[in-house]
């Protein structure tokens, strides 16, 4: 940095420490050359043409940040520099694929991590030994009924579904898995979170991913999961409550473990088959937040 450059800093550094490195940080991890390089490396059909990947992300921030109502106005605000009609915008936005959305957000994650652990800023872990990441997932906001086909319906058209990865000690949103079809359930997203899994990680989540096959695959990778129980997964109380500790609201025991009697099942992903049929269930988490792909590049972003 130069030295006049310095001098037109000095106060901002010195008044608004804050948003002079959020503003920083922001640069750094969206920075245009890097972006466009993710978007060569990461897209499977689409190309680039006149508009870069990078201008489609800047002007989608602006609208996830708050600084713009909508693409459209973000795209008014500097369509001189863009120098593509708005049509092209929606093309690009209505064209891009999964994949890249997705590599987006790990990118993010990817550079955010190292400052995190240079600022000494994780959070101590849940589980001593363990890392903890929280799964779950949510339906994206139903649609405006623009489509002539939807003009006539009082149902809007769901655009889509995300399952969010949050590493607890980061408090980032590290993995992201994008489905096109909004009335799929969350379970059959699964096989798509599974090789995410490593050894000695903890998998918190609530009773709609408990299944035998995820269960049984996160215990495969050597990991650990912490998951509510579903009704649908019977099964027969072993052992009895034991005492823990006190707290605030009463005291902590250890329920008893909960023995599910099945099959051996092939899985399609690694194999596995539990030894003796059986299957032991974590505790009950507490409630979590939901996270939405806008949520979880929203929260890079605000870094």
């Amino acid at each position: 940095m130069s030295i006049a450059l310095g001098k037109v800093f000095e106060p901002f550094v010195e008044q608004r420490p804050i948003c002079v490195m959020a503003r920083g940080v922001l640069e750094h991890l969206f920075n245009a050359e890097r972006i466009d390089a993710l978007f060569a490396r990461t897209a499977e059909v689409q190309y680039t043409r006149a508009l870069l990947f990078s201008s489609v992300v800047d002007l989608m921030g602006q609208v996830v940040l708050g600084v713009q109502p909508s693409v459209h106005a973000a795209y008014q605000a500097q369509a001189d520099q863009l120098g593509v009609s708005d049509q092209a915008i929606y093309d690009k936005l209505n064209h891009i694929e999964l994949c890249v959305s997705a590599e987006l957000v790990r990118d993010a994650a990817r550079q955010a991590a190292p400052v995190i652990g240079e600022l000494q800023a994780e959070l101590p872990p849940l589980v001593p030994g363990y890392r903890t990441k929280i799964l779950d997932g949510n339906h994206l906001a139903a649609s405006e009924h623009r489509l002539e086909e939807l003009r006539r319906t009082w149902a809007a058209p769901l655009p889509g579904q995300t399952l969010v990865v949050l590493d607890q000690q980061l408090m980032l949103a590290t993995e992201v898995v994008l489905c096109e079809d909004g009335h799929a359930q969350e379970r059959s997203l699964l096989g798509q979170v599974l090789p995410l899994v490593t050894q000695d990680d903890l998998w918190m989540a609530d009773r709609n991913f408990c299944t035998v096959d995820f269960l049984c695959g996160i215990a495969a990778r050597g990991g650990g999961f912490v998951i509510r129980q579903h009704g649908q997964l019977k099964g027969t109380l072993v052992g009895t409550r034991t005492y823990q500790s006190t707290i605030d609201t009463g005291k902590v025991q250890t329920p008893p473990d909960l023995v599910v009697e099945f099959q051996p099942i092939d899985f399609p992903i690694g194999g596995f088959s539990p030894p003796e049929g059986r299957l032991a269930r974590g505790f009950k988490p507490p409630a979590f937040s939901r996270f939405l792909f806008q949520s979880a590049v929203k929260s890079a972003e605000s870094f």
